[in-house]
């Protein structure tokens, strides 16, 4: 099969899906009102709250949910040939992941901005918003553990790749100084130095590789890079936005579109042919890479591509604080998760077209491939033209970035660059994951001053520096922990069902709120995927248990699932008596802006 092929069918799904479906969604479930006032201007304080235009917002927020699961996952799942991934790329985010974060944007959006867990505590109950608050600090530990892994698996004894993603960092410091100290306010003068900047740190990047001092400098060991990893994401909790978490958001806007545009611009001028199978000998089980069977672990191995949680978290965020209209719900919502799906698919094409032998080479370890009985094809020559040692990286982030290489040094004039495009590739993947370990970090550490808070109530305080300081080292060090111990065949299918299983109790949280809307007869649009997802983690998380990490005798990672999934059913019972009350409710009011409710929650 031709990609292009796949890539013109991705491009009319999510247009059908976003004219009829989510138009569908937002005018007769939601109800979207222009006329209704948003915290942005009701609560507009300059700082948190503040109505932006919706194109910047679009950006913020694609920057913010974009992050390693629709690069890594496609390439992870494409163990199961390509069929497996591409159906529920564009099955799932049309009808679930799409859904999911316009859904959970509406309701914070609908209840001043809160958090997700506040939401649940105000549609649900107080249990279930402590049960929520628990639940989700665990999930967001395991994903930034499952992102971050795949960044050090990248980067390991890689001088040219380790230098050229450090550089992002004083870049993108001295575009915040130039922002607000320099130059305030030159976005544009801070922008062409960012670019510039990247550009010559690629350039530079094979002359540090060559000298030998520092070459020994930028050439890490894995368990130096899970150092300086968490490191990095307790610099980006602790110090101020505008000093390095805003700035690099900001750069990865450009690069990720960027990218993601030239690639598919690369792939109609090359237009390759699928190498993988549409359906590999792996579905069945007893995969090198992801070790369960196709149903249920290529939902929860492509995780952001499809339908992810760590949306949910972004969209009871920053982003609701900022929507100066309702009706830009259904653009930012609905919208970013289809482009996000459309990077998915950009994502397993540039996976599917290496030679499997050598796809599989890169994915896993060399003891693990010899017994595979398979005969690389092409990586040798891969890993010369790339400058690198390319086989035995597992964690998909290597092998997207070889096969993002391949078709841009195919496309005429570009021919011999192919190290270039190497190593642009693994900065722009560890820009797109490094941005979701900062931002997530520090909503953790809002999470965990919240819940420790409410025993110390000085720690509810934004700019007490102990505070700050205490909740972003436990933080840190917990996700830090999983990342120096574990590995990506442990970690990855565990921040995977972590992830769905929010996404799964978002989608329930967003149930009960529409049936409290008097809209019981559209539920299911949230419950159907929220329901099949729940069951879907549920037993994959089982068979994690079970299969891999008790016969490995990997008793925490076993006890951290057993705990979130614990956690998770006792919300869900919690949620199923919230649905019976509402639906015995007869009565209804009306608020003023003439929507129906079945009854009256403080707004």
């Amino acid at each position: 099969m031709n990609s292009l092929t796949l890539v013109f069918a991705a491009l009319c799904v999510f247009a059908i899906g976003y004219r009829f479906y989510g138009l569908f969604i937002a005018n007769k479930v939601l109800n979207l009102r222009e006329e209704r006032l948003t915290p942005a201007v009701t609560l507009a304080d300059g700082h948190d709250y503040h109505k932006t235009n919706k194109y910047v917002l679009f950006g913020h927020h694609f920057a913010a949910i974009a992050a390693a699961g629709p690069l890594l996952g496609p390439v992870l799942a494409a163990q199961f040939g390509y069929l497996p991934g591409a159906l529920w790329i564009l099955i799932g985010a049309v009808m679930a992941g799409g859904v999911h974060d316009m859904v959970v944007l509406f309701a914070s959006v609908r209840h001043k901005g809160q958090s997700l867990s506040k939401i649940a505590e105000s549609e649900i109950g107080k249990v279930a918003g402590g049960l929520a608050s628990v639940a989700f600090l665990f999930i967001l530990i395991l994903t930034l553990a499952g992102l971050s892994i795949a960044v050090v698996n990248a980067m390991f004894e890689s001088a040219w790749g380790t230098f050229t993603v450090f550089a992002t960092m004083p870049i993108a410091f001295f575009m915040g100084f130039w922002m607000y100290m320099i130059r305030p306010g030159d976005v544009k003068g801070a922008s062409i130095i960012g670019v510039v900047l990247l550009f010559l740190a690629i350039l530079v990047g094979p002359y540090v590789a060559a000298n030998p001092t520092l070459a020994s400098i930028f050439t890490l060991t894995k368990k130096q890079i899970a150092i300086i990893i968490p490191t990095y994401g307790f610099m980006a909790s602790v110090l101020p936005v505008w000093m390095l978490l805003c700035p690099r958001d900001y750069l990865s806007t450009y690069l990720k579109i960027g990218t993601i545009v030239m690639l598919a611009l690369g792939i109609v001028v090359v237009h390759p042919d699928f190498q993988m199978s549409a359906i590999t000998q792996y579905v069945h089980g007893g995969g090198p890479i992801i070790p369960g069977p196709v149903y249920p672990f290529v939902l929860i191995t492509i995780a952001c591509g499809a339908l992810s949680g760590f949306h949910a978290i972004i969209g009871s965020g920053t982003t609701p604080k900022m929507i100066g209209n309702e009706r830009d719900i259904l653009f930012i919502g609905y919208g970013a998760m289809l482009v996000e799906g459309f990077v998915a698919i950009m994502a397993l094409v540039a996976a599917c077209v290496l030679v499997p032998a050598d796809y599989f080479a890169i994915n896993t370890a060399p003891a693990v491939f010899e017994k595979l009985g398979m005969t690389v094809q092409n990586l040798p020559a891969l890993a010369e033209q790339v400058g690198e040692k390319i086989q035995g990286r597992p964690g998909g982030a290597v092998s997207l970035a070889v096969g993002m290489a391949y078709i841009f040094s195919s496309v005429p004039f570009m021919k011999g660059l192919m190290s270039y495009w190497y190593h642009f590739a693994i900065m722009f993947e560890a820009v797109f994951i490094l941005t979701a370990v900062d931002t997530g970090t520090r909503v953790g550490r809002f999470l965990l001053q919240e819940m420790i808070g409410k025993a110390i109530p000085q720690f509810l305080e934004k700019k007490w520096w102990p505070g700050i300081v205490i909740t972003s080292l436990l933080f840190t060090g917990s996700w830090g922990y999983l990342v120096y111990t574990g590995d990506i065949a442990t970690i990855w299918p565990l921040f995977g069902m972590s992830n769905q299983l929010l996404a799964s109790s978002a989608l329930i949280i967003g149930t009960t709120m529409i049936i409290r809307m008097g809209k019981a007869r559209y539920a299911w649009i949230t419950a159907v995927p929220g329901l099949f997802m729940a069951f879907t983690t549920l037993y994959a998380g089982y068979l994690n248990i079970t299969t891999n990490y008790l016969p490995k005798n990997n008793i925490l990672l076993a006890m951290l699932s057993a705990i979130i999934m614990a956690l998770v059913a006792v919300l869900f019972t919690s949620t199923f008596f919230r649905w019976y009350e509402l639906l015995q409710i007869e009565q209804s009011v009306t608020d003023r802006y003439g929507d129906m409710v079945l009854e009256v929650v403080e707004e």
